[in-house]
């Protein structure tokens, strides 16, 4: 969903412009890659887990595209049509702590831009490429770094109705949406001037909408896991205020590429087991799930309890965005992927 993610608008810049419901469509590639201006809200994001010997890390780099409904009309160009917005932070599993950094501006004067044609986003310094054998992801901050080439080994998983996936009970409130599970990773990641050449998996959501969520919805828990025998599983749940759930979907995917199960609404349960307060923002999180899926039920724990993300300075909003595993009902790890939970620290505003 990223969700994938949280891509929140500064107040009043749809300036109440009715959302329109998407049309069903068949995605064209690469073109489909690339970034879509005339709708709302797009994100690339890409999720993962890394190795450098006995050292374990999580990772996550993310794109935000919003189109300014306001400005469309004006003709100069520091008219601010598009804003473009990063996140990124880094899991050190072993140090038991959660770097992270953000970046914003508008698009334009070689400063930052989304291309239409395929994938190649960049903002300042940051970085996020689609090469013909590889996604080519680039940060630099001031604590960590991240040079990764993330290389397909699956073909692309269009997720919904051949990627148009509803977000909630009226048809405007969807989303075009494919997933690129199991991605090879190799490259490096720096830590306080520390470089370590690291491999693993990562996980790719691309995402785009006019409308996401509900006036009812408060925010979303959402995971995207890769399978150690090379399945993947996605299930997500939007949450009213009372954390009763208001919509939820996902899918799952054979090693062997077929995908088995596309769920519907009611087919997919959160139940929260174990909680964890943030001391930085108040917000109560749970950090320990049972997910009910028609492809199994499994256990979700995440590897470290503290991967809340502070992105005020930029999106405006706090969440937990973290490296967690999923084991299977006999409590055996199955995978390792990213679980995130929005809307707890605030209410979630697209």
């Amino acid at each position: 969903m990223r969700r994938r993610s949280v891509l929140l608008a500064a107040p009043g810049l749809a300036l109440g412009v009715p959302a329109r419901s998407l049309p069903a469509a068949q995605l064209q590639f690469p073109r489909d890659h690339g970034a879509h201006p005339a709708l709302r809200t797009e994100w690339w994001y890409i999720t993962g887990q890394a190795r450098a010997g006995e050292r374990e890390f999580g990772f996550h780099v993310t794109f935000f595209r919003t189109r300014v409904d306001a400005t469309q009309g004006m003709t100069s160009r520091f008219a601010a049509k598009q804003l473009l917005f990063a996140h990124a932070a880094v899991t050190d599993v072993q140090g038991r702590k959660l770097w992270h950094d953000q970046r914003i501006a508008r698009e334009g004067f070689d400063v930052a831009f989304a291309a239409q044609s395929d994938t190649r986003v960049r903002l300042r310094d940051w970085s996020l490429e689609r090469l013909p054998d590889a996604y080519d992801a680039r940060v630099t901050s001031a604590d960590f770094a991240l040079e990764l080439r993330c290389a397909p080994t699956q073909p692309l998983l269009l997720q919904g109705a051949q990627g148009l996936s509803r977000k909630g009970p009226q048809p405007e409130q969807a989303s075009y949406y494919y997933s690129q599970p199991q991605l090879a990773v190799s490259g490096a990641i720096t830590l306080r001037g520390r470089r370590f050449e690291v491999a693993g998996k990562a996980w790719l959501d691309h995402e785009w909408s006019d409308e996401y969520l509900a006036p009812e919805a408060v925010g979303w828990d959402w995971i995207g896991m890769n399978l150690d025998d090379g399945s993947a599983l996605t299930a997500f749940r939007l949450r009213r205020q009372d954390g009763s759930a208001l919509w939820d979907g996902g899918s799952f995917r054979s090693a062997k590429g077929a995908v088995l199960h596309t769920f519907s609404p009611g087919e997919v349960e959160f139940s929260p087991q174990r909680r964890w307060t943030s001391p930085l923002s108040q917000a109560v999180y749970p950090v320990e799930w049972r997910v009910r899926t028609p492809a199994g039920t499994y256990a979700v724990k995440a590897v470290i309890d503290n991967q809340e993300l502070d992105s005020r300075s930029s999106t405006g909003a706090i969440y937990w965005e973290g490296l967690s595993d999923l084991l299977d009902s006999n409590g055996r790890r199955v995978g390792r992927g990213y679980l995130e939970m929005t809307g707890y620290a605030q209410r979630l505003r697209l």
